[in-house]
């Protein structure tokens, strides 16, 4: 279906795909998975011919990219990572404007539009004004202009990006009922969506590809891939106790823990800028905190440090003047 032979894009000296290779099968939704800044977004642009690759070669469905882009881009509904949607038409004048530039007959348009409509459930908007539509609606919309022509590859990036958990969820399912029809290449940084989505997983990192296998077996890419879990509930002594036992116990059954995609996910770009400047962060941002809580614990001490020593003066005074009183009393 999709074939993609020592992709490379340079930008001048800086090089954001390095020979990147790799094949889709048909049928299957694949997440690809990485950082920002990692080369996902500028991969999905050569995929879909919006960009011109430095070297390399991509086939889909029989069609170089480069020698034939009108014919693969017929193979191709692309949705970016920012719908391209014109703010003052409604959903069905969109549609009808996207369906005239993707070639739709107009005597298939009508029917066409309102097939993806109802995929996507957007008919009771389509009347609207997009502007008015919430962030998950306006997804929609995209998805719809990208099945417009029935087109056997979905390129969707980073599509679960600012929507809130319940549009998520409907994304989420409604990309899950597209991979029944479509091969679906599905960008993201959001592990768990892509854990929960897809059929195999590609990771990128620093443009190169450093894993592709099913969500499954990406647990073997792991140094150390076996991780052993044990839960012990009660005191602390307790399980000191139950510890120290545990090394005396023969034949004892130790259940082998899967790495998660997510200790994957970090085990293999953990040299990545941005993952190294999170870290950064997080420790600055904890050593700041300690830092303000040593300074708010000293300006405790020494507001009762001054209040002691107020009250002690206001004592001090009232005891000069009582004597003052005698003294005049004699």
């Amino acid at each position: 279906m999709i074939e993609v032979k020592d992709l490379v894009k340079r930008y001048g000296k800086h090089v954001a795909v390095d020979h990147l290779s790799f094949r889709v099968k048909k049928g299957q939704i694949y997440g690809f998975l990485g950082p920002n800044g990692a080369g996902k977004t500028t991969t999905m642009n050569m995929l879909t011919g919006y960009l011109a690759a430095s070297e390399g070669q991509i086939v889909i469905n029989g069609h170089d990219v480069s020698e034939e882009p009108m014919e693969a881009r017929r193979c191709i509904g692309y949705l970016p990572e920012i719908p391209p949607l014109y703010l003052d038409m409604t959903p069905l004048e969109y549609l009808e404007f996207a369906a005239e530039l993707k070639g739709i007959s107009k005597d298939k348009r009508g029917a066409e539009i309102d097939k993806v409509m109802g995929r996507t459930q957007i008919r009771e908007m389509q009347d609207r004004l997009i502007r008015h539509l919430s962030k998950g609606y306006r997804q929609r919309v995209g998805l719809a202009q990208a099945l417009l022509g029935d087109p056997e590859v979905l390129i969707l990036d980073e599509p679960m990006v600012g929507l809130d958990p319940k549009q998520i969820i409907e994304i989420r399912e409604l990309i899950r009922s597209l991979g029944k029809k479509h091969t679906v290449i599905l960008s993201s940084h959001i592990l768990s969506e892509i854990t929960s989505i897809c059929d195999h997983v590609m990771i990128i990192s620093h443009g190169k590809l450093v894993a592709s296998d099913t969500p499954e077996n990406l647990g073997h890419y792991m140094k150390n891939s076996d991780m052993m879990e044990l839960q012990i509930r009660g005191s602390r002594e307790a399980c000191e106790k139950a510890r120290e036992l545990l090394k005396k116990v023969k034949g004892l059954e130790i259940k082998t823990a899967a790495a998660s995609l997510e200790d994957v996910f970090l085990e293999l770009t953990s040299g990545d800028p941005e993952t190294a400047e999170t870290e950064e962060t997080e420790e600055t941002e904890e050593t700041e905190m300690e830092e303000t809580e040593t300074e708010e614990t000293a300006a405790e001490e020494t507001t009762a440090e001054v209040a002691a020593a107020g009250g002690a003066a206001a004592e001090e005074n009232k005891n000069g003047e009582e004597e003052e009183r005698n003294a005049g009393d004699l």
